[in-house]
């Protein structure tokens, strides 16, 4: 019987590479594996098009989908599914914009193996007469791997060095992540501490790191590394094949401009880039365009000069290219443009992009108004962590008074979230005053206090002025309380509140 790889190469052989390397990256390696399954989404759209007979009028991969699917050649479900391999490659090739981790990013390249299975053995008959023959999954293994680890050592191969670099890259990502959150232990060990005696319920979040490999390699981090020591592993493989490999050399230069090895080199790292720009590093014209929209060390703002760059980038599917052209046209004035771009990243996936489309359809901007459509995707970016989206639904939420207790559960999760990665002054007054008053089941004078005082020490004068009422008003309700002869734990932690504001 053939195996899944027989199969997809029976169906087409330009296809069964993207789709083995695909496979073989999964467990070792998915950013990359993610990287060929859009890859592979790609191909299989242009074979379909030739197929019957479709001439793509644009370059971008949701263009392409969208057209397939007006002429009728593929159904809904097939666009589904395309769309839904599209926007998973996406995410692999800027996990740190999703808010991934590796296990999260395993678990995303997997299913979208099976997808490729299913949605082939759907258009197979598109292709050749009769149904898909029948055929066997082989499991995943993490050859990969090791197999690369040779290859770049030993054989001194510029493409599987390039390929150590990322995998250290995405582990140094999601690494630094984890350290900001560590960071706020102290502080989040307070925050969610129930010191109220009225508290009915606490909120408590747990974080799960997937166990790496001990097997040593320059793939492999132990959990001692820092987030530091795999970005300089990750810098020194990808100067070794910069020489050699367009891509590394792009890596290169963000490994310089952000100082991966130590001290920032802007100048170098950013001619760096210009010159893997020039090579047609996709990643490289969109971070160029991005540097010439908003100005840099080496580059001054070329508007010209930006949008043809992003829209380089943007039409070979990079998501934050995309959504930085809408921002140029928006910038522009240029409303239908903005929102035609912007809609386009977010619907990749591209957290920041549904944020600011939300926006645009809440007030019409390039487009009809369309509340319930903006409340959606506001709410799709919240749920992938966008910072502003979070601070805008939790506000929400808190000021309906008709939420429930599980819509206020997910309020304070995401108040708590922005307050440990954005230190968010806003977020900490609404926390504050939701805890005080009781909206969310219960009431908690010493969190209310803590993060008052937290929001005073961040504040600009304008929110100081919001902030001197809120204290002044949390200091009389302790006051009252006390007068009330509480327990002697009541006492405590009332006490402690009032220190807090002291």
């Amino acid at each position: 019987m053939l195996n899944d790889i027989e199969f997809i190469n029976g169906f087409s052989t330009e296809l069964s590479d993207d789709y083995r390397l695909a496979k073989s990256y999964v467990r070792d390696i998915p950013t990359q594996a993610l990287v060929y399954i859009r890859s592979f989404t790609h191909k299989l759209a242009a074979q379909l098009a030739v197929q019957h007979g479709v001439t793509f009028t644009s370059a971008n991969l949701y263009d392409r989908i969208e057209q397939l699917n007006q002429r009728r050649v593929i159904d809904v479900a097939a666009v589904r599914a395309l769309h839904r391999l599209r926007s998973d490659g996406n995410r692999g090739a800027h996990p740190e914009k999703y808010h991934l981790t590796q296990t999260q990013l395993v678990n995303i390249a997997e299913k979208s193996i099976h997808q490729i299975l299913q949605i082939i053995e759907k258009l197979y008959p598109s292709l050749h007469p009769g149904v898909a023959p029948h055929y066997q999954f082989e499991a995943f293994d993490s050859f990969a791997g090791r197999d690369l680890c040779y290859r770049a050592v030993m054989k001194n191969d510029p493409e599987a060095q390039y390929l150590v670099g990322m995998s250290l890259k995405a582990k140094g990502l999601m690494l630094q992540e984890q350290e900001r959150a560590l960071a706020h232990t102290t502080d989040d060990s307070l925050l969610a501490s129930s010191s109220s005696a009225s508290s009915s319920s606490t909120s408590s979040s747990s974080n799960s790191n997937s166990a790496e490999s001990n097997t040593p390699s320059p793939i492999s981090t132990t959990v001692e590394q820092t987030s530091a020591d795999v970005f300089a592993q990750a810098a020194h493989w990808f100067h070794i094949a910069s020489a050699h490999h367009q891509a590394a050399l792009f890596e290169h230069g963000v490994s310089l401009l952000h100082g991966y090895s130590g001290a920032e080199n802007p100048a170098t790292g950013e001619a760096f880039i210009a010159q893997a720009a020039a090579q047609g590093i996709v990643n490289a014209q969109a971070l160029l365009g991005f540097f010439y929209l908003v100005g840099s060390d080496q580059f001054e703002v070329d508007i010209n000069q930006a949008e043809t760059l992003l829209t380089l980038a943007a039409n070979a599917e990079d998501a934050e290219a995309m959504s930085n052209l809408g921002v140029l046209f928006y910038q522009n004035q240029q409303f239908e443009q903005a929102y035609l771009w912007v809609n386009k990243a977010a619907q990749t996936g591209y957290p920041h992009a549904q944020y600011h489309l939300a926006l645009m359809l809440e007030q019409g901007e390039g487009c009809q108004v369309d509340i319930a459509t903006s409340q959606q995707w506001m709410q799709e970016a919240a749920e992938q962590g966008q910072l502003d989206a979070m601070l805008r639904c939790s506000s929400d939420i808190l000021h309906d008074d008709d939420a429930s207790q599980e819509q206020l559960n997910i309020a304070e999760h995401y108040l708590h979230e922005v307050i440990k990665y954005g230190r968010n002054v806003t977020a900490m007054i609404e926390l504050s005053v939701a805890l005080a008053d009781g909206i969310l089941g219960r009431i908690d004078v010493v969190q209310a206090a803590y993060l008052l005082q937290q929001a005073n020490l961040h504040a600009n004068e304008i929110q100081r002025q919001v902030i001197e009422p809120l204290w002044q008003s949390l200091l009389m309700q302790i006051d009252s309380v006390i007068a009330l002869n509480p327990t002697e734990d009541e006492l405590a932690t009332l006490q402690q509140a009032k220190c807090l504001l002291a």
